[in-house]
């Protein structure tokens, strides 16, 4: 029998690696989205965006799909960033400036990770939701240069920063890992992957 083929609408590689390891014990052939698909996230929500991006890949590779969005939201900031980490700032220098400037002072330094995934058709029709949190707070300097929010947030769990858990940690304590974990079961009944 022929492996599924699922489509990962996104075009950012790290994020694709991420979500294809977390599948990877299911059957199934992943791909990533084509490199000429620009999906304006226009969304009020993590849903909305997710369904945005996944309704649009499936239609152009007509292929089951998923997708997911995420943000990370900051408790003294009133969950600022939210859906617009990915546009907080023009680039990762100028974000971790930006929001260390805003929490400057503040001993609440508290955080999460939200990721919502979704699972479409090949039609571009939803049918599965899934979220996933991971909490942690935010430190007052990059744990490493070259990062971007995932250098400031440390995961008390792993005992390190987002950016610096492994494969394994991601997928048991990341936000986009357990959000998979919960679309999985459906994911393979759907896909009839037993």
């Amino acid at each position: 029998m022929a492996r599924p083929l699922l489509t990962i609408a996104s075009g950012n590689p790290k994020k694709v690696d991420e979500i294809q390891a977390m599948l990877g014990p299911l059957p199934v052939d992943v791909q990533k989205q084509p490199s000429d698909l620009d999906v304006e996230e226009t969304g009020s929500t993590y849903l909305e965006n997710a369904i945005l991006k996944a309704e649009a890949a499936a239609k152009l590779t007509n292929t089951w799909t998923i997708a997911d969005d995420s943000g990370l939201e900051v408790d003294a900031l009133n969950g600022a960033p939210g859906i617009f980490s990915a546009r907080f700032a023009a680039n990762d220098e100028e974000k971790i400036k930006k929001i260390l400037e805003a929490i400057e002072g503040n001993p609440y330094r508290s955080a999460r990770f939200c990721s919502v995934m979704v699972f479409c058709d090949p039609n571009g029709h939803l049918l599965k939701e899934a979220e996933g949190t991971c909490w942690g707070e935010m430190l007052k300097a990059p744990a490493y240069p070259g990062g971007e929010f995932e250098s400031l947030f440390w995961v008390r769990e792993a005992n390190c920063t987002y950016g610096e858990m492994s494969k394994e940690q991601l997928s048991r304590l990341g936000s986009r890992g357990k959000a998979a974990r919960n679309l999985a079961p459906y994911l393979k009944k759907k896909l009839g992957l037993y």
